[in-house]
């Protein structure tokens, strides 16, 4: 494709992505499937890469998450994004009414959700976004603009090209993708967000715009700041506008001609509340008429001509009959209340997290108590406070070994989690497997998860070992598999027997010890016998270890289910000794750092170069370090290296020096 018919293509791309992104995110109202949108967005991405001057601000590529390295810079606030004053009873709601026919003869009320989330503004030059910031302390905010990017609500090109427009808007995460990071973190043995606000702000604010786009934000605007091209007198014409310009607005927002009527508005959002997918704190009056918001002005803090009612959280007493303790598939044991039914936020509640033992000590949360609960922002239940404790009760404490394999479990000195390391416990066997056939671990192709799946289910893996004793006659025995693809596992266990310590070491999973780790440590010891006869200070001398890595290795290969499973994979015939990989030592003693997007490779296979030359690679620049392999778009790390002084190399002057 030529430039001149790739520039066209691009050009109808982007217009026919942005208009499918527009009916799925704000009209809720998809009309393509989902792959068929990604298969045109390949098609775009392709184009750019191999036309970069097309890239366009307005490109919906752009989502999937740039480079936000370094601190977040200040935005101004020509137009002040002002607070709002709140009120706790309908009697302030009254008195506020009051205040504003003082100033003003008529004034009607737009009534709004209060959207439980971080508030932003949003800038278009011609119809285009160019920036996005938070709001900061009102007068200064941050650019965010990469990690706005990656909000899919969000327009990148407007139906209209108003020469400018700045609109406020709040960024929140929905219930349920609240739900399912929390409990991937307790998963993890990560601090839990405390709610979807929290939860919002902390991954806007993600240097990594890839993390935010994962967090799966959405967003609702709700003002005009400042607009060129248009003219408007009253909120609710602006809202209405700002439908029409793609912009996914603040929900089932209403005029109230009196007091009353807003009211009645406010007690109806409440009973709402439960049931929405979004969190709300409460509910907002506006003054709709410009003219008359002028007139009532704002105070130093406040605009008087809007206030924000916040309803009470909902709380009941309930009883805490158990405490069930589950074990994740990271081995992290996460603590579950087991509690009498209550209606609760309009649901029925009968359990709620416990999130660890040090959440349970501080409340001193003991089974037979009287607890009361709430609604974490609404969606997780969870024990506010103990009541009253039941007659000779005692302090709740997690149990000192595994309920699902019976190992003994750890609690490490930075961790709030306790968890079961046992290589071999059931209960994390598929995650485990998982992990120890991907393309990190031992490589091991056609054994993706469905597949272990069935393994499991059949009954023929109960440890990584037990991939190194599968047969062909009892693979053919699961519902799908016949002697081709039976051969083909095979094949690739066979081969995976080979691959050496590294992978091998990878694949375990040890804690805190990636595919680096793994490496130094198969390099340094060069097989698995003299790291298990190895101490914590003669792994903690390895250069690019720590202590934490160290006594992690060794508490993995002190415990007995780890002798079991290694003795097992020996006795199958996997290799226990590192493969020789380097093909010459002219970068020993060097360490390399990669940043930016090289021309011709990616940063992985210029690693993988260096390391068979002898040589290492780190990720933070340093005196330490020796040469900084820098492509386009390299950031902050090649910013520091010409600050202390390292040499840097492009990618043709890096391949000059392999020969």
């Amino acid at each position: 494709m030529d430039h001149q018919t790739a520039e066209k293509r691009a050009a109808e791309l982007r217009d026919l992505l942005n208009y499918y992104s527009r009916k799925y995110y704000v009209d809720d109202d998809p009309v393509v499937e989902d792959r068929e949108y990604d298969m045109l967005q390949r098609e775009l991405l392709t184009i750019e890469e191999t036309y970069p001057d097309l890239r366009t601000p307005d490109s919906p590529t752009s989502r999937v998450g740039g480079s936000a390295d370094g601190m977040f810079e200040s935005v101004p606030h020509p137009v002040r994004m002002e607070s709002l004053q709140d009120a706790f009873s309908e009697a302030e709601l009254l008195d506020f009414d009051r205040r504003v026919h003082e100033a003003v003869d008529f004034a009607q009320y737009v009534v709004e959700p209060k959207i439980d989330g971080l508030s932003v503004s949003l800038e278009y030059e011609n119809g285009v976004f160019v920036r996005g910031s938070t709001r900061g302390d009102g007068d200064v905010g941050e650019d965010v603009t990469a990690n706005l990017r990656t909000v899919r609500a969000i327009p990148l090109r407007l139906t209209e090209a108003l020469p400018y427009i700045e609109v406020r808007g709040e960024v929140y995460m929905p219930k349920q993708a609240f739900a399912s990071l929390v409990a991937a973190q307790e998963e993890a043995g990560d601090k839990p967000f405390k709610n979807p606000r929290n939860a919002a702000a902390g991954s806007l604010r993600q240097k990594n715009p890839q993390v935010t786009a994962s967090r799966k934000l959405d967003i609702f605007v709700f003002n005009i700041q400042r607009v060129e091209g248009a003219e408007l007198r009253g909120h609710k014409q602006s809202l209405d506008y700002l439908r029409t310009l793609g912009f996914r607005t603040i929900p089932d927002y209403r005029r109230a001609d009196t007091i009353a009527d807003a009211l009645e508005r406010v007690r109806e959002i409440g009973r709402l509340r439960g049931t929405l997918p979004y969190d709300i704190d409460g509910a907002v009056l506006k003054v709709d008429d410009f003219a008359a918001r002028a007139e009532l002005g704002s105070t130093a803090k406040f605009p008087k001509w809007a206030v924000a009612f916040k309803y009470p959280p909902e709380e009941k007493q309930t009883v805490l009959l158990d405490v069930e303790v589950a074990v994740g598939r990271t081995g992290v044991l996460t603590p579950t209340a087991i509690l009498e039914p209550v209606l609760l936020a309009g649901t029925t509640v009968g359990r709620a997290t416990l999130h660890n033992q040090d959440f349970i000590a501080e409340r001193d949360i003991r089974i037979g108590d009287t607890v009361t609960v709430r609604k974490a922002g609404d969606i997780i239940p969870e024990v506010v406070k103990v009541d009253a404790h039941a007659p000779d009760s005692v302090p709740y404490l997690l149990p000192r070994t595994c309920p699902s394999c019976g190992a003994a479990v750890v609690r490490e000195a930075d961790e709030a989690a306790v968890r079961c390391v046992n290589p071999e416990c059931p209960a994390q066997l598929l995650r485990n497997l998982i992990h120890f056939c991907s393309r990190g671990g031992m490589d091991m192709e056609g054994f993706g998860e469905s597949v272990l799946e069935k393994l499991i289910e059949s009954g023929f893996l109960h440890t990584a070992a037990d991939l190194f004793r599968l047969d062909a006659q009892s693979i053919q025995t699961i519902e799908g598999f016949r002697e081709k693809s039976a051969a083909n596992l095979l094949e690739a266990a066979e081969r995976a027997k080979q691959n050496g310590l590294e992978r091998l070491l990878a694949a375990l999973g040890i804690r805190h010890v990636g595919e680096k780790g793994a490496k130094l440590l198969a390099s340094h010891f060069g097989s698995m016998d003299a790291i298990r006869a190895s101490s914590v200070e003669e792994i903690a001398a390895i250069d690019g270890f720590g202590g934490v890595m160290a006594q992690s290795v060794f508490d993995f290969f002190a415990l007995p289910e780890t002798a079991d499973l290694i003795g097992r994979l020996r006795d199958s015939g996997v290799r226990m000794t590192a493969v020789e990989t380097v093909e010459d030592h002219r970068f020993a003693g060097m360490t390399f750092v990669l940043t930016g997007t090289l021309p011709t490779m990616t940063r992985a296979e210029a690693s993988k170069i260096i390391e068979r030359l002898g040589g290492k690679t780190a990720s933070s620049v340093s005196k330490k370090t020796s040469w900084v392999l820098a492509g386009e778009d390299a950031g902050s790390k090649l910013q520091k290296a010409q600050t202390l002084g390292v040499p840097i190399l492009t990618e043709e002057e890096f391949l000059k020096m392999c020969d």
